[in-house]
Protein backbone atom coordinates (compact mmCIF):
# COMPACT_ATOMS: atom_id res chain seq x y z
CA UNK A 1 0.00 0.00 0.00
CA UNK A 2 1.21 3.69 -1.02
CA UNK A 3 1.93 6.10 1.79
CA UNK A 4 -1.06 8.31 0.53
CA UNK A 5 -3.37 5.23 0.95
CA UNK A 6 -1.34 4.62 4.71
CA UNK A 7 -1.94 8.14 5.51
CA UNK A 8 -5.96 7.78 4.67
CA UNK A 9 -6.40 4.84 6.13
CA UNK A 10 -4.99 5.61 9.71
CA UNK A 11 -7.15 9.04 8.90
CA UNK A 12 -4.10 11.64 9.32
CA UNK A 13 -6.03 13.89 6.89
CA UNK A 14 -9.28 13.53 8.79
CA UNK A 15 -7.14 14.51 12.22
CA UNK A 16 -5.26 17.38 10.70
CA UNK A 17 -7.95 19.27 9.67
CA UNK A 18 -10.31 18.26 12.17
CA UNK A 19 -7.52 19.98 14.31
CA UNK A 20 -6.74 22.78 12.12
CA UNK A 21 -10.35 23.60 12.16
CA UNK A 22 -10.87 23.39 16.11
CA UNK A 23 -7.39 25.50 16.40
CA UNK A 24 -9.13 28.25 14.31
CA UNK A 25 -12.28 28.32 16.52
CA UNK A 26 -10.34 28.10 20.27
CA UNK A 27 -8.33 31.19 18.73
CA UNK A 28 -10.99 33.45 17.92
CA UNK A 29 -13.07 32.67 20.93
CA UNK A 30 -9.79 33.28 22.93
CA UNK A 31 -9.56 36.47 21.00
CA UNK A 32 -12.47 37.57 22.05
CA UNK A 33 -12.48 36.54 25.55
CA UNK A 34 -8.72 37.93 26.01
CA UNK A 35 -10.19 41.22 24.06
CA UNK A 36 -13.08 41.53 27.09
CA UNK A 37 -11.20 41.08 30.07
CA UNK A 38 -7.72 42.77 28.59
CA UNK A 39 -5.48 40.59 28.91
CA UNK A 40 -1.92 41.06 27.65
CA UNK A 41 -0.69 40.28 24.05
CA UNK A 42 1.20 37.77 24.98
CA UNK A 43 -1.53 35.25 26.43
CA UNK A 44 -2.82 35.19 22.85
CA UNK A 45 0.78 34.66 21.48
CA UNK A 46 1.16 32.01 24.17
CA UNK A 47 -2.48 29.95 22.74
CA UNK A 48 -1.17 30.47 19.23
CA UNK A 49 2.28 28.69 19.83
CA UNK A 50 0.73 26.23 21.86
CA UNK A 51 -1.48 25.13 18.97
CA UNK A 52 0.69 25.32 16.86
CA UNK A 53 2.94 22.99 18.08
CA UNK A 54 0.28 20.96 18.85
CA UNK A 55 -0.56 20.35 15.12
CA UNK A 56 2.71 18.01 14.65
CA UNK A 57 1.72 16.61 17.87
CA UNK A 58 -1.74 15.05 16.67
CA UNK A 59 -0.72 14.30 13.26
CA UNK A 60 2.35 11.63 14.53
CA UNK A 61 -0.13 10.07 16.90
CA UNK A 62 -2.53 9.82 14.35
CA UNK A 63 -0.19 7.69 11.88
CA UNK A 64 1.74 5.89 15.20
CA UNK A 65 -1.36 5.04 17.54
CA UNK A 66 -4.77 3.67 16.58
CA UNK A 67 -8.31 3.78 18.36
CA UNK A 68 -9.35 0.10 19.20
CA UNK A 69 -12.31 -1.43 21.60
CA UNK A 70 -10.03 -2.01 24.47
CA UNK A 71 -8.41 1.39 24.22
CA UNK A 72 -5.37 3.63 22.52
CA UNK A 73 -2.35 1.14 20.97
CA UNK A 74 0.40 1.29 19.19
CA UNK A 75 -0.69 1.06 15.24
CA UNK A 76 2.29 -1.64 15.07
CA UNK A 77 0.18 -4.12 17.34
CA UNK A 78 -3.01 -3.91 15.39
CA UNK A 79 -3.90 -7.04 13.09
CA UNK A 80 -5.11 -5.61 10.27
CA UNK A 81 -8.00 -7.44 10.18
CA UNK A 82 -9.14 -6.79 13.80
CA UNK A 83 -8.86 -2.59 13.06
CA UNK A 84 -11.48 -0.52 12.76
CA UNK A 85 -9.84 2.82 11.69
CA UNK A 86 -13.21 2.98 9.34
CA UNK A 87 -15.52 3.48 11.92
CA UNK A 88 -13.50 5.61 13.70
CA UNK A 89 -12.72 7.51 10.28
CA UNK A 90 -16.95 8.00 10.36
CA UNK A 91 -17.19 9.22 13.35
CA UNK A 92 -13.94 12.06 12.80
CA UNK A 93 -16.67 12.83 9.45
CA UNK A 94 -19.41 14.08 11.89
CA UNK A 95 -17.32 15.59 14.52
CA UNK A 96 -15.03 17.53 11.80
CA UNK A 97 -18.70 18.48 10.27
CA UNK A 98 -20.00 19.61 13.62
CA UNK A 99 -16.63 21.21 14.02
CA UNK A 100 -16.94 23.21 10.78
CA UNK A 101 -20.87 24.45 11.32
CA UNK A 102 -19.99 25.81 14.72
CA UNK A 103 -17.41 27.85 12.88
CA UNK A 104 -19.06 28.35 10.19
CA UNK A 105 -22.20 29.91 12.29
CA UNK A 106 -19.48 31.94 14.46
CA UNK A 107 -18.47 33.36 10.75
CA UNK A 108 -21.30 34.23 9.73
CA UNK A 109 -22.42 36.15 12.92
CA UNK A 110 -19.10 37.70 13.00
CA UNK A 111 -19.44 39.27 9.22
CA UNK A 112 -22.85 40.13 9.43
CA UNK A 113 -24.82 40.45 12.51
CA UNK A 114 -22.09 41.51 15.05
CA UNK A 115 -21.72 44.45 12.85
CA UNK A 116 -25.39 45.68 12.82
CA UNK A 117 -26.31 48.08 14.40
CA UNK A 118 -29.42 48.70 16.49
CA UNK A 119 -32.78 49.61 14.66
CA UNK A 120 -31.73 52.75 11.98
CA UNK A 121 -35.76 52.78 11.24
CA UNK A 122 -36.47 53.90 15.02
CA UNK A 123 -33.21 55.55 15.44
CA UNK A 124 -33.43 59.25 16.87
CA UNK A 125 -31.91 62.21 15.39
CA UNK A 126 -29.81 63.94 17.99
CA UNK A 127 -27.65 66.37 16.15
CA UNK A 128 -27.90 68.20 12.67
CA UNK A 129 -24.77 69.60 11.63
CA UNK A 130 -24.28 72.59 10.45
CA UNK A 131 -23.26 70.99 6.67
CA UNK A 132 -26.76 69.60 6.67
CA UNK A 133 -26.03 66.16 7.88
CA UNK A 134 -27.96 64.48 10.47
CA UNK A 135 -26.50 62.66 12.60
CA UNK A 136 -28.23 59.65 14.10
CA UNK A 137 -27.73 58.33 17.88
CA UNK A 138 -27.11 55.00 16.68
CA UNK A 139 -23.55 56.46 14.34
CA UNK A 140 -21.99 58.05 17.91
CA UNK A 141 -18.88 56.92 19.10
CA UNK A 142 -16.63 57.75 22.05
CA UNK A 143 -12.52 56.91 21.42
CA UNK A 144 -11.62 56.29 24.73
CA UNK A 145 -7.44 56.69 26.08
CA UNK A 146 -5.77 53.82 24.76
CA UNK A 147 -4.03 52.22 27.04
CA UNK A 148 -0.47 52.00 27.38
CA UNK A 149 1.32 48.93 26.92
CA UNK A 150 4.57 49.83 26.67
CA UNK A 151 7.16 48.87 29.07
CA UNK A 152 8.28 52.42 29.48
CA UNK A 153 5.48 54.48 31.35
CA UNK A 154 6.96 57.72 29.82
CA UNK A 155 5.24 56.24 26.34
CA UNK A 156 2.03 57.54 27.60
CA UNK A 157 2.44 60.36 25.73
CA UNK A 158 2.07 58.55 22.33
CA UNK A 159 -1.04 55.99 23.51
CA UNK A 160 -2.75 59.40 24.85
CA UNK A 161 -1.63 61.23 21.21
CA UNK A 162 -2.77 58.43 18.94
CA UNK A 163 -5.87 58.40 20.87
CA UNK A 164 -6.90 62.03 20.26
CA UNK A 165 -5.46 61.91 17.08
CA UNK A 166 -8.06 59.09 16.09
CA UNK A 167 -11.19 61.10 17.63
CA UNK A 168 -9.89 64.20 15.66
CA UNK A 169 -10.01 62.27 12.50
CA UNK A 170 -13.85 60.43 13.29
CA UNK A 171 -14.68 63.84 13.87
CA UNK A 172 -14.35 64.64 10.63
CA UNK A 173 -16.82 62.62 9.01
CA UNK A 174 -19.92 64.82 9.15
CA UNK A 175 -22.32 61.39 9.33
CA UNK A 176 -20.49 60.60 12.80
CA UNK A 177 -20.73 62.05 16.15
CA UNK A 178 -18.41 62.06 18.30
CA UNK A 179 -18.17 62.55 21.58
CA UNK A 180 -15.29 65.34 22.78
CA UNK A 181 -11.84 64.93 24.20
CA UNK A 182 -12.40 66.30 27.16
CA UNK A 183 -15.42 63.90 28.02
CA UNK A 184 -13.63 60.50 26.86
CA UNK A 185 -10.65 61.38 28.66
CA UNK A 186 -12.31 61.73 31.82
CA UNK A 187 -12.55 57.86 32.44
CA UNK A 188 -8.86 57.28 31.60
CA UNK A 189 -6.68 55.46 34.30
CA UNK A 190 -10.29 54.07 35.46
CA UNK A 191 -11.90 50.55 35.88
CA UNK A 192 -14.87 51.84 34.03
CA UNK A 193 -17.65 49.79 32.43
CA UNK A 194 -17.88 50.16 28.99
CA UNK A 195 -22.13 50.33 29.21
CA UNK A 196 -22.14 52.44 31.72
CA UNK A 197 -19.66 54.79 29.96
CA UNK A 198 -21.57 54.62 26.84
CA UNK A 199 -24.53 55.90 28.50
CA UNK A 200 -22.90 59.42 30.31
CA UNK A 201 -21.39 60.01 26.87
CA UNK A 202 -24.73 59.51 25.04
CA UNK A 203 -23.12 57.30 22.34
CA UNK A 204 -24.03 54.36 20.75
CA UNK A 205 -20.49 53.02 20.37
CA UNK A 206 -17.19 52.74 22.08
CA UNK A 207 -13.76 52.48 20.46
CA UNK A 208 -10.39 51.31 22.76
CA UNK A 209 -7.42 49.71 22.44
CA UNK A 210 -3.98 49.81 23.25
CA UNK A 211 -0.64 50.73 22.27
CA UNK A 212 2.59 48.76 22.70
CA UNK A 213 5.89 51.15 21.04
CA UNK A 214 9.23 50.08 20.94
CA UNK A 215 11.63 51.93 19.29
CA UNK A 216 10.19 52.44 15.56
CA UNK A 217 7.72 49.61 15.92
CA UNK A 218 4.52 49.87 17.14
CA UNK A 219 1.84 47.83 17.63
CA UNK A 220 -2.07 49.02 18.69
CA UNK A 221 -4.72 46.89 19.24
CA UNK A 222 -8.04 48.43 18.77
CA UNK A 223 -11.95 46.94 19.14
CA UNK A 224 -15.38 48.47 18.79
CA UNK A 225 -18.12 47.83 21.59
CA UNK A 226 -21.67 47.98 21.10
CA UNK A 227 -22.67 49.57 23.85
CA UNK A 228 -26.45 48.52 24.36
CA UNK A 229 -24.87 45.12 25.06
CA UNK A 230 -21.43 45.01 25.42
CA UNK A 231 -20.52 42.48 22.48
CA UNK A 232 -17.87 43.44 20.15
CA UNK A 233 -18.81 44.83 16.57
CA UNK A 234 -14.63 44.83 15.25
CA UNK A 235 -11.83 43.84 17.10
CA UNK A 236 -8.05 44.28 14.89
CA UNK A 237 -4.30 43.88 15.96
CA UNK A 238 -1.94 45.70 14.17
CA UNK A 239 1.59 45.63 13.71
CA UNK A 240 3.67 48.88 11.71
CA UNK A 241 6.60 50.43 11.59
CA UNK A 242 6.63 54.44 13.26
CA UNK A 243 6.80 55.40 9.63
CA UNK A 244 3.38 54.10 8.40
CA UNK A 245 1.34 55.29 11.65
CA UNK A 246 -0.94 57.57 9.75
CA UNK A 247 -1.84 55.02 7.10
CA UNK A 248 -3.14 53.03 10.16
CA UNK A 249 -4.87 55.97 11.58
CA UNK A 250 -6.94 55.74 8.15
CA UNK A 251 -7.15 52.35 8.42
CA UNK A 252 -8.66 52.19 11.97
CA UNK A 253 -11.14 54.98 10.88
CA UNK A 254 -11.84 52.90 7.38
CA UNK A 255 -12.41 50.13 9.72
CA UNK A 256 -14.65 51.75 12.40
CA UNK A 257 -17.04 53.30 9.57
CA UNK A 258 -17.15 49.53 8.05
CA UNK A 259 -18.29 48.09 10.61
CA UNK A 260 -20.86 50.68 11.61
CA UNK A 261 -22.43 50.16 7.78
CA UNK A 262 -21.98 54.27 7.66
CA UNK A 263 -22.59 55.25 4.06
CA UNK A 264 -20.40 58.07 3.63
CA UNK A 265 -21.47 61.23 1.60
CA UNK A 266 -18.02 61.74 0.14
CA UNK A 267 -14.80 61.15 0.64
CA UNK A 268 -13.60 59.15 3.74
CA UNK A 269 -10.64 62.03 5.91
CA UNK A 270 -7.28 61.09 5.54
CA UNK A 271 -4.66 62.08 8.69
CA UNK A 272 -2.39 64.52 7.28
CA UNK A 273 1.49 62.73 7.13
CA UNK A 274 4.40 64.54 8.67
CA UNK A 275 7.64 63.05 9.62
CA UNK A 276 7.13 60.52 12.25
CA UNK A 277 9.82 62.23 15.03
CA UNK A 278 8.03 65.25 14.44
CA UNK A 279 4.80 64.01 14.99
CA UNK A 280 5.95 61.96 18.01
CA UNK A 281 7.50 64.88 19.43
CA UNK A 282 4.38 67.05 18.53
CA UNK A 283 2.36 64.33 20.60
CA UNK A 284 4.51 64.28 23.71
CA UNK A 285 4.33 68.61 23.57
CA UNK A 286 0.14 68.15 23.90
CA UNK A 287 0.32 65.43 26.66
CA UNK A 288 2.40 67.77 28.91
CA UNK A 289 0.82 70.72 27.72
CA UNK A 290 -2.18 69.19 29.14
CA UNK A 291 -0.85 67.98 32.38
CA UNK A 292 0.13 71.92 33.40
CA UNK A 293 2.05 74.09 35.01
CA UNK A 294 5.53 75.49 34.68
CA UNK A 295 7.93 72.95 34.36
CA UNK A 296 5.13 71.01 31.93
CA UNK A 297 4.83 73.94 30.09
CA UNK A 298 8.15 74.32 29.66
CA UNK A 299 8.67 70.73 28.37
CA UNK A 300 5.74 71.03 26.06
CA UNK A 301 7.64 74.21 24.83
CA UNK A 302 10.77 72.30 24.04
CA UNK A 303 9.23 69.20 22.49
CA UNK A 304 6.70 71.62 19.73
CA UNK A 305 10.86 73.54 19.04
CA UNK A 306 12.04 70.01 18.66
CA UNK A 307 9.38 68.67 16.44
CA UNK A 308 9.91 72.15 14.19
CA UNK A 309 13.20 71.65 13.97
CA UNK A 310 12.49 68.47 12.42
CA UNK A 311 9.58 70.05 10.29
CA UNK A 312 9.52 73.67 9.75
CA UNK A 313 6.48 73.54 7.85
CA UNK A 314 4.35 71.55 10.74
CA UNK A 315 1.38 73.94 10.82
CA UNK A 316 -0.16 72.13 13.77
CA UNK A 317 3.14 72.05 16.01
CA UNK A 318 3.12 76.10 15.71
CA UNK A 319 -0.79 76.06 16.29
CA UNK A 320 0.01 73.80 19.48
CA UNK A 321 2.86 76.14 20.73
CA UNK A 322 1.40 79.01 20.38
CA UNK A 323 -1.30 77.65 22.50
CA UNK A 324 1.04 76.42 25.29
CA UNK A 325 3.00 80.32 25.22
CA UNK A 326 -0.69 81.85 25.67
CA UNK A 327 -1.02 79.05 28.51
CA UNK A 328 1.86 79.69 30.33
CA UNK A 329 1.60 83.69 29.78
CA UNK A 330 -1.62 83.50 31.62
CA UNK A 331 -0.56 81.95 34.50
CA UNK A 332 2.56 84.05 35.07
CA UNK A 333 5.10 82.13 33.89
CA UNK A 334 6.26 84.58 30.73
CA UNK A 335 6.09 88.33 31.04
CA UNK A 336 2.79 89.65 29.45
CA UNK A 337 4.66 91.29 26.27
CA UNK A 338 7.09 88.35 25.75
CA UNK A 339 4.59 85.94 26.39
CA UNK A 340 1.69 87.51 23.48
CA UNK A 341 4.50 87.91 20.69
CA UNK A 342 5.44 84.51 20.90
CA UNK A 343 2.27 83.08 20.81
CA UNK A 344 0.95 85.29 18.01
CA UNK A 345 3.99 85.06 15.79
CA UNK A 346 3.58 81.17 16.40
CA UNK A 347 -0.16 81.36 15.26
CA UNK A 348 1.14 83.53 12.45
CA UNK A 349 3.15 81.10 11.37
CA UNK A 350 0.83 78.27 11.79
CA UNK A 351 -2.02 80.08 9.33
CA UNK A 352 0.89 80.65 7.06
CA UNK A 353 1.51 77.40 6.48
CA UNK A 354 -1.83 76.20 6.34
CA UNK A 355 -4.88 79.33 5.97
CA UNK A 356 -7.34 76.38 6.52
CA UNK A 357 -6.56 75.62 9.77
CA UNK A 358 -9.91 75.99 11.61
CA UNK A 359 -8.45 75.77 15.10
CA UNK A 360 -5.49 78.27 14.67
CA UNK A 361 -7.93 81.03 13.39
CA UNK A 362 -10.32 80.37 16.66
CA UNK A 363 -6.77 80.72 18.35
CA UNK A 364 -5.88 84.06 16.52
CA UNK A 365 -9.47 85.01 17.22
CA UNK A 366 -8.72 84.52 21.30
CA UNK A 367 -5.35 86.64 21.19
CA UNK A 368 -7.02 89.34 18.90
CA UNK A 369 -9.81 89.78 22.05
CA UNK A 370 -8.27 88.31 24.90
CA UNK A 371 -4.80 90.21 24.76
CA UNK A 372 -4.96 92.76 22.00
CA UNK A 373 -8.14 93.53 22.41
CA UNK A 374 -9.20 93.81 18.17
CA UNK A 375 -12.47 92.95 18.54
CA UNK A 376 -13.39 93.87 15.09
CA UNK A 377 -10.41 91.32 13.83
CA UNK A 378 -11.19 88.73 16.39
CA UNK A 379 -15.02 88.78 15.15
CA UNK A 380 -13.29 87.85 11.47
CA UNK A 381 -11.22 85.19 12.62
CA UNK A 382 -13.90 83.33 14.58
CA UNK A 383 -15.73 84.09 11.61
CA UNK A 384 -12.91 82.39 8.94
CA UNK A 385 -12.89 79.40 11.92
CA UNK A 386 -16.77 78.65 11.85
CA UNK A 387 -17.22 78.27 8.13
CA UNK A 388 -14.18 75.98 8.42
CA UNK A 389 -15.43 73.89 10.89
CA UNK A 390 -18.52 74.16 12.23
CA UNK A 391 -19.01 71.59 14.67
CA UNK A 392 -15.12 71.73 16.14
CA UNK A 393 -15.66 72.16 19.88
CA UNK A 394 -12.47 74.81 20.12
CA UNK A 395 -13.92 76.58 17.44
CA UNK A 396 -17.97 77.03 19.00
CA UNK A 397 -16.05 77.65 22.26
CA UNK A 398 -13.52 80.63 21.37
CA UNK A 399 -16.67 81.69 19.48
CA UNK A 400 -18.72 81.74 22.68
CA UNK A 401 -15.75 83.87 24.59
CA UNK A 402 -16.19 86.25 21.53
CA UNK A 403 -19.39 86.66 21.34
CA UNK A 404 -18.99 87.05 25.77
CA UNK A 405 -16.47 89.79 25.32
CA UNK A 406 -19.18 92.01 22.88
CA UNK A 407 -21.53 92.16 25.15
CA UNK A 408 -23.50 89.07 23.65
CA UNK A 409 -24.44 87.07 26.42
CA UNK A 410 -27.66 85.67 25.24
CA UNK A 411 -25.29 84.43 21.82
CA UNK A 412 -22.40 83.57 23.74
CA UNK A 413 -24.70 80.97 25.92
CA UNK A 414 -26.03 79.45 23.33
CA UNK A 415 -23.01 78.18 21.92
CA UNK A 416 -22.10 76.78 25.52
CA UNK A 417 -24.91 75.26 25.36
CA UNK A 418 -24.89 73.64 22.20
CA UNK A 419 -21.82 72.05 23.27
CA UNK A 420 -23.14 70.82 26.57
CA UNK A 421 -26.31 69.11 25.09
CA UNK A 422 -23.99 67.65 22.27
CA UNK A 423 -21.27 66.57 24.58
CA UNK A 424 -22.78 66.34 28.62
CA UNK A 425 -19.34 65.66 30.23
CA UNK A 426 -17.94 68.56 28.47
CA UNK A 427 -16.46 70.24 31.75
CA UNK A 428 -15.00 73.79 29.70
CA UNK A 429 -18.54 74.12 28.20
CA UNK A 430 -20.28 73.51 31.85
CA UNK A 431 -18.07 76.03 32.84
CA UNK A 432 -18.54 78.06 30.36
CA UNK A 433 -22.32 78.03 30.68
CA UNK A 434 -22.39 78.57 34.38
CA UNK A 435 -19.84 81.42 34.35
CA UNK A 436 -22.23 83.31 31.70
CA UNK A 437 -25.00 82.75 33.74
CA UNK A 438 -23.47 83.68 36.65
CA UNK A 439 -22.93 87.18 35.15
CA UNK A 440 -25.96 87.59 33.65
CA UNK A 441 -27.23 87.43 37.49
CA UNK A 442 -29.06 83.97 36.68
CA UNK A 443 -27.74 82.60 40.04
CA UNK A 444 -29.82 79.99 40.59
CA UNK A 445 -29.43 78.34 36.86
CA UNK A 446 -25.62 79.35 37.43
CA UNK A 447 -25.68 76.99 40.73
CA UNK A 448 -27.02 74.25 39.00
CA UNK A 449 -24.59 74.08 36.05
CA UNK A 450 -21.49 74.65 38.34
CA UNK A 451 -22.82 71.68 40.52
CA UNK A 452 -23.38 69.68 37.82
CA UNK A 453 -19.53 70.13 36.91
CA UNK A 454 -18.37 69.25 40.30
CA UNK A 455 -20.24 66.10 40.44
CA UNK A 456 -18.42 64.97 37.59
CA UNK A 457 -15.19 66.55 38.39
CA UNK A 458 -14.81 67.38 42.39
CA UNK A 459 -11.38 69.15 41.84
CA UNK A 460 -12.24 71.22 38.74
CA UNK A 461 -10.13 74.33 38.92
CA UNK A 462 -12.15 77.47 40.53
CA UNK A 463 -15.57 75.75 40.14
CA UNK A 464 -15.93 75.62 43.54
CA UNK A 465 -14.90 79.38 44.26
CA UNK A 466 -17.49 80.15 41.58
CA UNK A 467 -19.95 78.68 43.54
CA UNK A 468 -19.21 79.70 46.66
CA UNK A 469 -19.10 83.60 45.39
CA UNK A 470 -23.01 82.77 44.19
CA UNK A 471 -24.12 81.44 47.89
CA UNK A 472 -22.41 84.65 49.00
CA UNK A 473 -24.49 86.66 46.93
CA UNK A 474 -27.42 84.51 47.86
CA UNK A 475 -26.74 85.25 51.44
CA UNK A 476 -25.70 81.94 52.37
CA UNK A 477 -21.82 82.93 53.91
CA UNK A 478 -21.15 80.13 56.30
CA UNK A 479 -22.01 77.29 53.31
CA UNK A 480 -20.01 79.55 51.07
CA UNK A 481 -17.21 79.30 53.43
CA UNK A 482 -17.21 75.56 53.43
CA UNK A 483 -17.22 75.15 49.88
CA UNK A 484 -14.23 76.78 49.79
CA UNK A 485 -12.51 74.41 51.62
CA UNK A 486 -13.15 72.37 48.57
CA UNK A 487 -11.31 74.24 46.00
CA UNK A 488 -8.00 73.20 44.95
CA UNK A 489 -6.54 75.84 43.82
CA UNK A 490 -4.96 77.78 46.23
CA UNK A 491 -5.02 81.44 44.51
CA UNK A 492 -8.75 80.90 43.73
CA UNK A 493 -9.48 79.72 46.98
CA UNK A 494 -7.67 82.44 49.00
CA UNK A 495 -9.68 85.26 46.53
CA UNK A 496 -12.85 83.82 47.48
CA UNK A 497 -11.83 83.88 51.02
CA UNK A 498 -10.97 87.50 50.63
CA UNK A 499 -14.99 88.06 49.42
CA UNK A 500 -16.08 85.97 52.22
CA UNK A 501 -14.72 87.30 55.34
CA UNK A 502 -15.60 90.63 54.08
CA UNK A 503 -19.20 89.98 53.61
CA UNK A 504 -18.93 87.91 56.90
CA UNK A 505 -18.25 91.71 58.50
CA UNK A 506 -14.49 90.36 59.11
CA UNK A 507 -13.44 93.25 57.50
CA UNK A 508 -9.74 94.22 59.18
CA UNK A 509 -8.95 89.89 58.48
CA UNK A 510 -10.03 90.32 54.80
CA UNK A 511 -7.84 93.70 54.89
CA UNK A 512 -4.77 91.44 55.82
CA UNK A 513 -5.01 88.90 53.70
CA UNK A 514 -6.00 91.53 50.75
CA UNK A 515 -2.48 92.78 51.26
CA UNK A 516 -1.06 89.90 51.43
CA UNK A 517 -2.61 88.61 48.35
CA UNK A 518 -1.49 91.53 46.51
CA UNK A 519 1.97 91.20 47.40
CA UNK A 520 2.24 87.91 46.04
CA UNK A 521 -0.21 88.37 42.55
CA UNK A 522 0.20 91.64 41.84
CA UNK A 523 2.23 90.97 38.65
CA UNK A 524 -0.57 88.90 36.88
CA UNK A 525 -3.83 89.12 39.06
CA UNK A 526 -4.39 92.81 38.56
CA UNK A 527 -7.92 92.31 37.55
CA UNK A 528 -8.97 90.13 40.59
CA UNK A 529 -7.67 92.44 42.84
CA UNK A 530 -9.73 95.07 41.36
CA UNK A 531 -12.74 92.66 41.73
CA UNK A 532 -11.88 92.82 45.22
CA UNK A 533 -11.85 96.21 46.05
CA UNK A 534 -15.48 96.28 43.91
CA UNK A 535 -16.45 93.99 46.23
CA UNK A 536 -15.66 95.93 49.29
CA UNK A 537 -17.18 99.16 47.74
CA UNK A 538 -13.85 101.32 46.86
CA UNK A 539 -14.98 101.67 43.45
CA UNK A 540 -11.54 104.30 43.78
CA UNK A 541 -9.22 101.47 44.64
CA UNK A 542 -11.09 99.41 41.82
CA UNK A 543 -10.49 101.53 38.90
CA UNK A 544 -6.81 102.33 40.24
CA UNK A 545 -6.39 98.28 40.11
CA UNK A 546 -8.52 99.06 36.75
CA UNK A 547 -5.53 100.66 35.05
CA UNK A 548 -3.05 98.66 36.15
CA UNK A 549 -4.71 95.82 34.55
CA UNK A 550 -4.71 97.47 31.56
CA UNK A 551 -1.26 98.20 31.46
CA UNK A 552 -0.58 94.81 31.96
CA UNK A 553 -2.31 93.43 29.18
CA UNK A 554 -4.19 91.33 31.91
CA UNK A 555 -6.59 88.92 30.32
CA UNK A 556 -9.59 89.10 32.29
CA UNK A 557 -9.70 92.38 31.08
CA UNK A 558 -12.04 91.19 28.13
CA UNK A 559 -14.77 90.09 30.38
CA UNK A 560 -15.27 93.85 31.33
CA UNK A 561 -18.87 94.15 29.67
CA UNK A 562 -19.94 91.33 32.14
CA UNK A 563 -18.71 92.24 35.02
Amino acid sequence: MGLFQELKRRNVFKVTVGYIVMAWLVMQVADVVLNNIAAPDWVFKVIMLLLGLGLPFSIFFAWAFELTPEGLKLEKEVDRSQSITHQTGRKLDYAIIGVMAVALAYFIWESRFAAETPGVAGSKTTHVAATGVEKSHDYSIAVLPFVNMSSEPEQEYFSDGLSEELLNLLAKIPELQVASRSSAFQFKGEKIDLVEVAEKLKVAHVLEGSVRKSGNQIRITAQLIKADNGYHVWSETYDRSLDNIFELQDEISSAVVAALKIKLLGEAPKAEAVNPEAYALYLKGRYLHAKWGKENFENAILAYKQALEIDPSYAEAWASLSVTYLSATQNGYYDAGVGLALAREAVDKALELKPELATAWARLALIQSIFEWDWAGAERSIQKALNLAPDNELVLGAAGNIALGVGRADEALAYFQRLVADDPLDLVALYNVGDTLHRAGRLDEAETAFRRLLELNPEDWGSHTQLAIIMLRQGLFEEAWKELDMEVDPQQQEFGRILALHSKGRGEEASQRLDAFIAENQSWAAYLIADVFAWRDKPDAALDWLDRAYNQRDGLMASILND
